[in-house]
């Protein structure tokens, strides 16, 4: 009787690729079950699966066991993961340049940084061995589960969602991240004084998250009269409006998106809001 040969031990980044059963369906939606299809309910993402390059799949393969984590559902100890730090979730942070950045420019505050992109990832992680931080944790799938299921209450310092996915159609306008079915999942795991940080190039978008966020008494605007710039009273509105907006905080880094977004002539939007 012979024996067969043992499975060789998948790489980091061949398991976040392939996505086996090892990994959550809910970060790779081909890969859901019909049950998991049916379930109505918002989600994080728009799936993105692009290619990754040599140096990043290399840096996922380094550094994964150290910084990363599956978002499967397992509920998290955050003081313990983070060494004290107060943490800040991070939902979509795309390539990973501004994570990066504001991680170096703040070691002592934790970053818990969610997204499916599995290219972000292996740059992100070029990005920490770069500069040596030890305060980011990767999480890799759907936030809403993040936040469902593996979060507990009063558990973060921030919320930061910069330039999320503004489905512009009316038709998929149920389909964004910022409303207040969402807001009701977030508003427990932030603890009292945290900070809501959102940003968007996308004018309507912008609009529904002032009206979403204002609509909590649990949250406060920093900037109630703001107009992106400056503060205003309400008079020198236009029309009498509130938008409500804060200029852009010297801490968040300008990004790639945002620049490509600046050059076709959007207007970036910054909103800033404190659990009360």
């Amino acid at each position: 009787m012979t024996s067969s040969a043992p499975s060789p031990q998948l790489s980091a980044s061949a398991r976040l690729s392939a996505a086996p059963a090892a990994y959550p369906a809910p970060m790779y939606p081909h890969k859901a079950t019909e049950a998991q299809h049916r379930e109505q309910r918002i989600r994080s993402f728009q799936p993105r699966r692009g290619r990754m390059t040599k140096a990043q799949a290399s840096a996922l393969d380094r550094g994964w066991e150290r910084f990363g984590l599956a978002i499967d559902g397992t509920p998290l100890d955050l003081p313990t993961l983070f060494e004290g730090r107060p943490v800040t979730l991070e939902i979509g942070f795309g390539m990973g340049d501004t994570t990066a950045a504001m991680a170096a420019a703040d070691p002592t505050a934790g970053i818990l940084a969610a997204d499916v992109h599995t290219p972000g990832h292996g740059n992100l992680l070029q990005f920490l061995e770069r500069d040596g931080s030890e305060n980011v944790r990767l999480a890799a799938g759907d936030a809403v589960i993040l936040l469902r299921d593996m979060l507990p209450d009063a558990s973060l310092a921030g919320l930061r969602v910069y330039f999320p996915d503004p489905w512009p159609k009316p038709k998929h306008h149920k389909r964004r991240l910022i409303q207040s079915s969402f807001l009701e999942l977030v508003l427990p795991r932030l603890a009292p004084g945290a900070l809501v940080h959102c940003a968007t190039d996308w004018e309507p978008y912008a609009e529904q998250m002032v009206q979403v966020l204002e609509a909590s008494p649990e949250l406060e605007n920093l900037h109630p009269e703001g107009d992106g710039s400056d503060w205003l009273e309400p008079a020198e509105h236009p029309a009498g409006t509130r938008p409500g907006y804060a200029p852009r905080p010297d801490w968040r880094p300008v990004t790639k998106f945002e620049r490509t977004g600046l050059a076709k002539g959007h207007v970036v939007h910054d909103l800033l809001f404190r659990r009360r």
